[in-house]
């Protein structure tokens, strides 16, 4: 039955590549491309506030100096793969100076049409038409600008067939963020043209199906990935906004998500205002969002203590997050990393324990390594992985490096008391090879912020056999770290003349150096490790904590 399985997803995957290769090959024909064409609308039906766009681009970071730009070369400089990517999705479009450009644009949009109308697969990726679609739609006001008759044709014109190469490839996208993406580039060409308000009924009705496949009862994506999170809110709240300016309807069920969704995300929010690592998340600034929400009047101050299978806690003075949740399902396991009961911890200002982070933007390997279980702040046993990845390129360029294996996350217990938080959870991923699950408590004083843990491995059955463990707790990148003389315990220093302390009197007590590739780059940084050994089936229960030093 096994072998039948594998054999079925090979097929299947081969099928999809195939089919891939042949698209591509269809793309490229006059056929297709005449295909994509439509009748010209008059004209836009309004114009969406630019404003909207901000939570996609910084302006603290980078401003476009157009002006100073030669327009008839601006295309012909050679750049990188990055940079060139940066410039086809336009989003720059949104820090240009809107007093006196507009001529300027229209000048690099034209090149850019001439060079463009036919499909080219290095500019017509999908989640590259539909940033270029949104920034082209939003900025429309200065596009529009004293424009002639000849470059508004062949604008709507473009618009419209990129939008159906859109509509024509959105059910062969698998990853539901990316789709959201698409349709909101589809819906929004159906607002601003009257003529087309196909496209907009479209694409509520394809959004309508996507929510309700991909979001939890809460809001949160059921693939569990916090960057997901909030791209998806940001396209989402995009959408309604635009709604509301073109005097839209908007129906129930967008209201719904988006108010659910923006309680997510403030619920991940963190003294240091960038966002937790769990599950495909690398770092990002959160500040300028939540102030982009406010600004919208959307509020920003509910909150929940669990959040898609993440449990939040927080004191006045420290903040836990705690994952208690079993992996997503096959299809929604492509960024999943393998890190039960892993947590994340805040004292003040100051990220203390980390997650490594998501590595897919500095390299394959880099990616890889940040999905193992030992690049996650939690326990685990002969240095092994709690979930397989498939390792097969045939079925990863089908469907995504997605998991062979998943596990149950049980016994979930959270309690209040006027002293203390606790939380504890316990999973069975390392029963079927190690014979022994692992459960793990956390608890916080909240009068003083001192952290206590407890992680126990109970075995199954009578199995002579030896294993080896090691806790690791990574260490936020900047925080220093020094092991103390009796090898007991471990001096942290978090600011001037403020340090933790680290103690545990089980196991082998060490300060490794360790990697961070949440920031889109490696980091050195420190990682604390217990670590020790199963003998003949033996329960162990690990206690360690985290104080202040004085």
């Amino acid at each position: 039955m096994f072998n039948l399985k594998i054999v079925y997803f090979r097929f299947l995957a081969f099928k999809i590549v195939l089919f891939r290769f042949l698209r591509e090959i269809y793309f490229r024909t006059s056929y297709y491309n005449n295909s994509l064409k439509e009748n010209n609308p008059k004209q836009f039906n309004f114009f969406p506030n630019p404003f909207l766009l901000s939570s996609f681009v910084s302006h603290k970071n980078f401003a476009f100096k157009i002006n100073k730009i030669d327009t008839r070369n601006f295309w012909n400089f050679n750049k990188n793969a990055k940079e060139s990517e940066n410039l086809n999705n336009f989003y720059w479009l949104n820090l240009i100076n809107r007093k006196n450009d507009g001529l300027a644009i229209q000048e690099i949009i034209t090149f850019w049409i001439k060079e463009n109308k036919t499909y080219k697969k290095i500019n017509w990726k999908n989640t590259d038409i539909s940033k270029r679609i949104i920034s082209w739609i939003l900025n429309a006001d200065i596009i529009l600008s004293n424009t002639h008759f000849y470059f508004k044709e062949n604008f709507f014109q473009s618009i419209l067939t990129q939008v159906n190469h859109l509509k024509i490839n959105l059910n062969s996208e698998n990853n539901p963020a990316k789709k959201i993406e698409i349709i909101s580039a589809i819906l929004l060409s159906g607002l601003v043209f009257k003529e087309y308000n196909k496209n907009f009924e479209t694409g509520i009705k394809e959004l309508k199906k996507i929510v309700e496949d991909f979001f939890d009862k809460d809001g949160f994506p059921i693939n569990r990935n916090i960057y997901d999170l909030v791209q998806c809110s940001k396209f989402l709240v995009l959408i309604k906004e635009c709604c509301k300016d073109a005097q839209e309807y908007i129906p129930d069920f967008l209201d719904d998500i988006v108010e659910k969704i923006i309680v997510c995300v403030n619920s991940i929010r963190t003294s240091n205002n960038k966002n937790p690592l769990f599950n495909g998340a690398s770092e990002f600034k959160t500040d300028d969002y939540y102030n982009y929400l406010s600004g919208l009047d959307y509020n920003i101050e509910n909150i929940k203590n669990k959040i898609g299978n993440i449990y939040v806690v927080r004191n006045k003075k420290n903040t836990l997050f705690f994952d208690i949740g079993s992996p997503p399902k096959k299809r929604f396991s492509k960024c999943y990393q393998s890190g039960p009961l892993s947590f994340e911890y805040y004292i003040n200002d100051n990220k203390i324990i980390t997650n490594c982070g998501y590595g897919n933007k500095i390299s394959k390997k880099a990616e890889l390594i940040s999905r193992l279980t030992s690049a996650q702040s939690t326990l685990s046993i002969d240095d092994t992985s709690v979930v397989k990845f498939e390792r097969s390129k045939l079925i990863n360029n089908a469907f995504g490096t997605a998991i062979k294996s998943s596990f149950e996350i049980t016994d979930i217990n959270y309690d209040d008391t006027p002293d203390t938080f606790s939380i504890s959870a316990k999973h069975n991923a390392y029963e079927n090879n190690f014979n022994y699950t692992h459960s793990r408590l956390l608890k916080i004083n909240k009068k003083n912020s001192d952290l206590y843990g407890q992680d126990d491995l109970f075995p199954l059955k009578d199995i002579n056999l030896i294993r080896s463990y090691n806790i690791r707790f990574h260490l936020y990148p900047g925080v220093s770290a020094v092991q103390t003389m009796g090898k007991s315990s471990i001096l942290i220093s978090v600011e001037k003349n403020k340090s933790l302390i680290f103690k545990t009197k089980e196991g082998n007590l060490s300060l490794e150096k360790s990697i961070f590739l949440g920031r889109n780059q490696i980091l050195n940084n420190f990682c604390i490790n217990i670590s020790g050994t199963l003998v003949n089936n033996q329960y162990k229960s690990i206690k360690w904590e985290l104080k202040r030093s004085n």
